[in-house]
């Protein structure tokens, strides 16, 4: 049986040793062994935020205060995971969870319901799309990201509320460990989420949108959710 790794034709032929010898050019390329930073997409422009529509500027401002509240959340999952479940951290969770119901779920379906759209349209217009049968854009990737945020939630809800009714120390601790853990999945789930609507999908809404996709935006976000966005001009 010929050895491959001293045949000379499969040297010259292998996939992996051609990968790291390509010239690249001015172009980067990553390797699975050292792949790109997720807060540092190469193909970010950034825009700033005085130069955004006030559409794109209402969703940053919703994500600033989001942010507060998830930096809250995981000071909240390391005490617990310290300390185990207490009044004050009780509490904590509940304001996070109230927050959840109130603000984020409805901060969703507005970008689903009304903004994304037309970014994916757009996005399908311009080339900003995968090569399937269907294609798909980062549109696809953040209304994923939606549905796994919220089954994450209600694991860790579940987890915590079973926690706080067992007395048996050795379950407890376990579901108080994962339950943190996956909390802690959540935190950054979210971070990631906001970052690049942020500094992705947003910088490429300003660039491809067009007027007349912001007044028919502007119009559902009136009729669907009572938001006057003309003050916000």
């Amino acid at each position: 049986m010929n050895n491959i790794f001293n045949n000379q034709e499969n040297l010259e032929s292998d996939y992996i040793k051609r990968f790291v010898e390509k010239d690249s050019g001015s172009d980067p390329i990553y390797s699975p062994m050292d792949p790109p930073d997720a807060y540092r997409p190469p193909s970010a422009e950034a825009v700033p935020f005085d130069e955004l529509h006030p559409i794109l500027k209402l969703f940053i401002d919703e994500h600033k205060s989001a942010m507060i509240k998830i930096d809250e959340l995981e000071n909240t999952l390391l005490d617990i995971k310290k300390h185990g479940i207490s009044r004050e951290a009780n509490k904590k969770l509940g304001e996070f969870f109230e927050f959840l119901d109130d603000k984020i779920v409805l901060h969703n379906l507005k970008e689903e319901r009304i903004l994304f759209p037309f970014i994916h349209d757009r996005m399908i217009d311009q080339g900003e799309h995968s090569t399937g049968l269907i294609p798909e854009t980062a549109v696809d990737m953040l209304e994923n990201d939606h549905i796994k945020m919220m089954q994450l939630v209600t694991l860790v809800f579940n987890l915590l509320s079973i926690a706080s009714r067992i007395s048996d120390r050795a379950s407890y601790a376990i579901l108080i460990d994962t339950a943190t853990e996956q909390g802690l999945s959540l935190v950054e789930m979210l971070r990631l989420h906001i970052f690049r609507e942020d500094n992705v999908v947003f910088p490429l809404a300003h660039k491809y949108l067009t007027q007349d996709d912001y007044d028919k935006i502007s119009y559902r976000m009136k009729k669907y959710f009572s938001i006057e966005l003309s003050t916000l001009n």
